[in-house]
């Protein structure tokens, strides 16, 4: 004899005793989706806040806190056993490594970029951060492209070319950038849904750890550590950098599995938004009329991807 189970509609869609009704799924994603890319947006004040300290120390402390931080997590959700299982996988192993030595470069450049005064052109690589997705399906994958996606690539090269005229050489933080974290997401694609986001991030910072305290130890050596010689304040922002790193993607994890490919690639360019808008007010980096014609241009390119990205997503709805 089986007991049956109540009604879809009074469990996922009223709550009878709170007399309102339950967030949808899709929702809730949203919502988890703009805390992850809204974090991921705020990170140049965090860093800003971090002065006197350099991009090497920043990000090597960065690496070392995230990787501590992880640990605890894993060892509240009892996910040791995934860490051992991934430990045990060599393709496993060497995808991870690969992207750790990739976000560390894409962190190094992004700090640098924030502490020099060009966050403006880091806000740029990661507006075309999905062309460089496109071009690289295209390279290494040898994807065909729809025509539209051409044409976004296409508009998207023409604003690297009015950007390297207004900058007076390439914008090579922004390209460095861009490549940088779409061949992350590239070769973290490669590992599929074998690893969680705890797992992965785990795996890539101990991996870069031996490194970032070797960093650290040196840049102590030649007197331009900041860790333990600004006081308590200064020590907790760097410490928190753990947090700041793996709760924006504990953030992108939830939201990923309630929302859309389309969906989260609709919310991803918020975080440049942010951080273009803070760039130029908040840290007040000044915009020539060639660089707002070559943002236009990026804006213009973004538009074409977005449009033939709803346009698959409504026929690939149709034929299911």
């Amino acid at each position: 004899m089986t007991v049956s189970e109540p009604p879809l509609e009074n469990t996922s869609r009223t709550n009878k005793k709170a007399g309102r009704p339950v967030r949808s799924e899709a929702a809730t994603g949203v919502l988890y989706g703009v805390g992850a890319y809204g974090l991921w947006g705020l990170l140049p004040i965090y860093f800003i806040l971090l002065a006197p300290a350099n991009s090497i120390e920043i990000v090597a402390n960065r690496v070392l806190w995230s990787a501590i931080f992880c640990a605890l997590i894993i060892t509240v959700s009892r996910g040791w056993g995934k860490i051992a299982a991934a430990l045990k996988n060599k393709r496993i192993m060497g995808t991870l490594s690969v992207a750790g030595v990739l976000i560390l470069i894409n962190w190094l450049t992004y700090v640098y970029a924030v502490t020099s005064g060009s966050a403006v052109q880091a806000s740029l690589g990661y507006f075309i951060n999905p062309l460089v997705s496109v071009l690289l399906g295209v390279l290494v994958l040898k994807e065909k492209l729809r025509p539209m996606q051409w044409l976004a690539v296409g508009v998207g090269f023409a604003a690297v070319v009015v950007l390297t005229f207004s900058y007076g050489k390439l914008p090579w933080i922004a390209l460095l950038l861009a490549f940088s974290f779409g061949t992350y997401g590239f070769v973290k694609n490669r590992v599929g849904g074998r690893v969680d986001a705890v797992t992965s991030l785990s795996i890539e910072t101990a991996v870069l750890a031996p490194f970032a305290i070797a960093a650290m130890v040196i840049l102590t050596l030649v007197g331009q550590a900041t860790l333990t010689g600004m006081g308590p304040g200064h020590f907790w922002l760097m410490a928190s950098s753990g947090i700041i790193t793996a709760v924006p993607l504990l953030f992108f994890g939830a939201s990923a599995s309630r929302l859309s490919m389309t969906g989260i690639g609709l919310l991803q360019f918020m975080t440049p938004l942010v951080q273009f808008v803070i760039a130029i007010t908040i840290l007040g980096e000044p915009m020539s009329t060639e660089r707002w014609i070559g943002f236009a241009i990026v804006w213009i390119a973004l538009a074409i991807l977005i449009t033939d990205m709803l346009i698959s997503y409504r026929r690939t709805v149709r034929l299911r």
